[in-house]
C-alpha cells in the first residue's frame, strides 16, 4: 500500500506535489497545443518544469493562461493513477511523440510505467501525490530554452519553469527572494555600472573589463598579492600555452581532454592552451635542486586558463571560457603537509571575511569508487585522512561529497553564502600526490636521499571572474568603500563651481583616493540621482557656501545627509573606512 501524502517527510511530500504540478501544467499547454511535442519534467529544488516543442514561441501572456489551466485541474481533484504497459504498447500510444519514444527505446525493462490523471497520460516513474487537489501554492515563473537532453546537437525545446511550496506564505516568501536576486544579477548591474560586457560574436564566454570594473579587480588583485607575500608565498608567473607532452605527463590528456580546447599546431607540434596552472608551477619547482630546508615552497599566480565549457551552460561572469584563477601549489614535506592544509583554511577564511563573507559550508569531496582516478588506494585513503583532520579541528560543520574528488586527489571545497542565503563554490583545496609522481619532483632529504614531496592545490576565490559576480550580487552592486571604482564623486552647483570642485577633488586624490567631478550642465539633483544610481558611495556637493569655508557637503548613495564637512574630516573618515575594511 502506497504512504499517505500526510505520513511522508516535508521533502518528499514536495518532490511529489512538484513532480505532479509539473503533468498537470504539460496538460495545460496540451490543451492549447494539441500538436505539442512533450519533452520531460521533473521536480527540482524549489518547484518544477517541462519541456515542449511547440509550434510557436511562449510568451509572458502565455503564463496566466496556462496558470489558470492548471488550477481548474487542480480543483477537480482527480486521482494520479499509476499504470505499466508493454514497450510496445508504450510506442502506439505516444506515436508521433518523438522524445517520447527516443525514451522508451532506452528502458531497458519490458514493460514501461505510466502515470494518468483525466484523459493526461505521460511516460513516468512517479512517485505522485494522490489527487491533483494535493497539489499546493505554486506560480509559473518563466520560459527559457533548453536543448533536448542538455546536448547542443540536439533541438532547442521551451522550458517553462514553476515554483511551488507548502503554503501561500513559503511561496511568496521563495517570489520575494527571486524578485531580489533580479535586482542583484550581476549580469544587468555590469552593463548599468559599466563594469564588463560579452561579445557573443567575437567568442561567447570571454569576459571585456571596462574601466571600472578593470579598477575593481585591480584593487582585488592587489590586496591578494599583498595578502599572499605576507603569509609566505611568493607570486610567480607561466605561459598560456605548453606541449602535449606536458600535459599527457600531467595526466590532463587521459582524464581532463573534454575540457581543454583542440590542439594548435607550432613547428610540427601540438600545443594546448592551459587548463590549469600545475604542471608550469612544477617546471619552475624543478628548475632548481631543493632541500628539506627549502620546504614548503609556496607558489601563487593570477594565472588565466582556458577551459571548454559549453555554450548552453555560459552564464555571465559564473560560468566562462576563459577566466583567471587565483591560484597556488604548496610543495611540502610529508611532516608539514597538515598544518599546510591547515594554514590554508585560515587563509580561506581571513580573505572571504575581508570582504564580508562571514558564513560557509564545507564539503569534504572524495573518491567515487566506481570512477577512474590516478594513485593508489592507500594514498587515496591517508589524502582523505588528512584533510578530514584538517575540517575536524578548524571547528568548521562539513557535509562529504562522496565522488566529488578531482582525478589527481581528494579536497575541501568551501561554499560561501551571500546575503540570500545562496551558496557559492569558491575555495577549494586539494590533496595531490599524483603529480609530483608523474613529474619526478624530488627534494634532498635530511638523510641525503632523494624524497618525493607533498603538493597541494590551492584556490582561496576559486577564479576572479566567478569571485567578482558573486561580489556584485552579494553587494547588489554597492560595493563597500575600500572596492567601489569611484569612491566620491564631486558636484558642482554651478558651473562657476567647477575650479573649487576639481581643488576638491584633487585633495581627495592626494590622499589617495578614487574621485571624480560631475562638470555636466545638468541639475544638482540629477547629478546626485545619477551618482546614486552609479552606486558612488560618497556625493560631495560644492557651491558658493562650500567654496568660501573650505569645506563640503557630503551625502551618502543611502540618501543619509551628513551636511556640510571640513576637506580634512572628509578625507579622514573615507580613510578610516577604507582601511577597516567597513
Amino acid at each position: 500500500m502506497k504512504p499517505k501524502l500526510e505520513s511522508l517527510s516535508k521533502e518528499e511530500r514536495l518532490a511529489r506535489m512538484r513532480h505532479s504540478a509539473a503533468h498537470v501544467m504539460a496538460e495545460a499547454v496540451v490543451s492549447m497545443f494539441p500538436d505539442a511535442k512533450l519533452g520531460i519534467g521533473p521536480p527540482i529544488d524549489t518547484g518544477f518544469y517541462y519541456d515542449f516543442d511547440l509550434p510557436r514561441p511562449l510568451s509572458t501572456e502565455d503564463m496566466p493562461v496556462i496558470e489558470e489551466k492548471m488550477r481548474q485541474r487542480i480543483a477537480s481533484d482527480v486521482p494520479f493513477v499509476q499504470e505499466e504497459i508493454s514497450k510496445d504498447e508504450a510506442r502506439k500510444l505516444f506515436a508521433g511523440q518523438a522524445y517520447k519514444l527516443e525514451l522508451i527505446e532506452e528502458i531497458p525493462d519490458k514493460e514501461v510505467t505510466l502515470y494518468r490523471h483525466g484523459d493526461f497520460v505521460d511516460l513516468c516513474q512517479g512517485p505522485h501525490v494522490e489527487r491533483t487537489g494535493q497539489v499546493a501554492a505554486f506560480r509559473l515563473l518563466n520560459v527559457a530554452g533548453a536543448y533536448w537532453r542538455g546536448h547542443e546537437r540536439n533541438p532547442m525545446l521551451q522550458r517553462i519553469y514553476g515554483a511551488l511550496f507548502d503554503t501561500a506564505e513559503e511561496l511568496e516568501a521563495h517570489l520575494h527572494q527571486l524578485e531580489e536576486a533580479q535586482r542583484r544579477d550581476h549580469r544587468r548591474l555590469g552593463r548599468e555600472l559599466d563594469l564588463f560586457s560579452f561579445h557573443e560574436e567575437f567568442g561567447p564566454g570571454l569576459v571585456y573589463w571596462h574601466p571600472k570594473g578593470g579598477r575593481v579587480r585591480t584593487i582585488i588583485e592587489d590586496f591578494w598579492r599583498q595578502e599572499h607575500y605576507r603569509h609566505g608565498y611568493d607570486v610567480v608567473y607561466s605561459p598560456h600555452i605548453g606541449k602535449a607532452t606536458l600535459w599527457s605527463t600531467s595526466g590532463h590528456l587521459d582524464f581532463y581532454t573534454e575540457s581543454m580546447y583542440s590542439p594548435m599546431d607550432v613547428d610540427g607540434q601540438d600545443y594546448y592552451l592551459k587548463p590549469m596552472n600545475c604542471p608550469f608551477h612544477i617546471q619552475i619547482y624543478k628548475s632548481g635542486l631543493r632541500s628539506y630546508r627549502d620546504l614548503p615552497i609556496r607558489m601563487a599566480e593570477l594565472g588565466t586558463v582556458y577551459r571548454y565549457e559549453r555554450s548552453g551552460v555560459l552564464h555571465g561572469l559564473l560560468r566562462v571560457r576563459g577566466f583567471t584563477q587565483d591560484d597556488a601549489h604548496i610543495f611540502c614535506r610529508p611532516d608539514q603537509v597538515k598544518e599546510e592544509i591547515a594554514s590554508c583554511v585560515r587563509f580561506m577564511t581571513f580573505f572571504l571575511n575581508a570582504f564580508g563573507f562571514k558564513d560557509f559550508h564545507v564539503y569534504l569531496s572524495t573518491r567515487d569508487a566506481s570512477a577512474k582516478y590516478a594513485g593508489s588506494l592507500e594514498d587515496w585513503d591517508m589524502a582523505t585522512g588528512v584533510l578530514r583532520e584538517v575540517i575536524d579541528e578548524s571547528g568548521l560543520p562539513y557535509d562529504v561529497d562522496e565522488g566529488g574528488a578531482v582525478f589527481y586527489g581528494p579536497k575541501i571545497d568551501v561554499k560561501l553564502l551571500d546575503t540570500l542565503g545562496r551558496e557559492w563554490q569558491c575555495t577549494t583545496v586539494q590533496f595531490d600526490f599524483n603529480m609530483p609522481e608523474r613529474f619526478d619532483v624530488k627534494y634532498i632529504g635530511e638523510d641525503g636521499r632523494e624524497r618525493q614531496p607533498y603538493m597541494v592545490h590551492r584556490a582561496l576565490l576559486g577564479s576572479l571572474e566567478r569571485f567578482l559576480g558573486v561580489l556584485i550580487e552579494h553587494y547588489a552592486g554597492a560595493f563597500p568603500l575600500w572596492l567601489a571604482p569611484v569612491q566620491a564623486l564631486v558636484i558642482p552647483i554651478a558651473d562657476r563651481h567647477n575650479e573649487y570642485a576639481r581643488s576638491v577633488a584633487a585633495q581627495l586624490a592626494e590622499a589617495g583616493l578614487r574621485v571624480e567631478v560631475d562638470e555636466r550642465s545638468e541639475r544638482m539633483q540629477a547629478k546626485v540621482r545619477g551618482a546614486q544610481l552609479q552606486k558612488v558611495p560618497y556625493m560631495l556637493i560644492v557651491g558658493d557656501k562650500e567654496a568660501g569655508a573650505g569645506t563640503a557637503s557630503v551625502r551618502l548613495r543611502t540618501g543619509e545627509d551628513l551636511g556640510p564637512m571640513p576637506l580634512a574630516n572628509v578625507v579622514s573618515r573615507m580613510r578610516e573606512e577604507v582601511a577597516e575594511k567597513r
